[in-house]
């Protein structure tokens, strides 16, 4: 077996970033480490790659080893390499992250590394540079969010305007004017009105919309504006 001469290894891992929203607040899966150093402590999903694996490969079986999720499409989006990020072993960490439907997958969980979700205003300190990759992992995702309806996937397929309203302030963690959100929003011809209205949250109710897909590509250039100053959140 040839070798590259005067090389020295180096560890290559995943760590996986979960997003969910619960209908309420955007909240981050994670679960206690459960391997030394700072065993017990609050970590992502991560493991290292298997030298059959490819890292798509690794994520989703390392997302599944230690929490029992499944079938999750998850985003390559960076490579962290500080050479001192690891205290054992010199490791580049690649990351992946996604924003799920918490109430789709909470059936999966299993309790072996004791995944909780955690509101993104009350996560625990995390191991590593954990913190830095949810701080950049939530920036692409609300670059994202900003560019595409990428959050409408989370919602019914009937749904309310407070409640889309709901999920953009959680993954902004800020307060939208409610007029002009919703100005904003039917402005982009992305919504069709039901005749159903949503009678639980207010006795006037709220008309339930579905998301027209159809307009989307026709309507891309309205729908930038639907975030305010989306340049100082990402």
């Amino acid at each position: 077996m040839h070798q590259y001469p005067g090389q020295n290894k180096i560890l290559v891992a995943v760590d996986c970033i979960i997003f969910g929203f619960d209908g309420q607040n955007v909240k981050l899966l994670l679960v206690q480490r459960a391997i030394e150093p700072r065993i017990g402590k609050w970590s992502l999903m991560g493991g290292f790659i298997n030298p059959t694996e490819n890292p798509e490969d690794a994520a989703n079986r390392v997302l599944y080893e230690r929490t029992g999720l499944k079938n999750v499409y998850m985003e390559q989006f960076r490579v962290f390499g500080n050479p001192d990020r690891d205290p054992v072993d010199r490791t580049i960490s690649i990351a992946y992250f996604a924003l799920i439907d918490i109430h789709q997958y909470e059936k999966q969980l299993v309790d072996v590394n004791h995944p909780e979700w955690f509101l993104l205003t009350e996560m625990p300190e995390l191991i590593f540079d954990h913190d830095e990759m949810v701080k950049l992992a939530l920036k692409q995702l609300r670059y994202k969010a900003a560019l595409h309806p990428i959050l409408f996937q989370l919602l019914p397929g009937k749904f309310t305007i407070p409640q889309l309203q709901t999920l953009y302030e959680g993954v902004y963690q800020t307060k939208f004017d409610d007029r002009n959100f919703s100005r904003k929003l039917l402005s982009t011809g992305l919504l069709i009105k039901q005749n159903e209205k949503d009678k639980q949250s207010s006795k006037k109710g709220a008309f339930y919309y579905q998301l027209d897909q159809s307009s989307y590509e026709k309507n891309i250039e309205k729908f930038l504006n639907l975030v305010p100053n989306p340049d100082k959140f990402i």
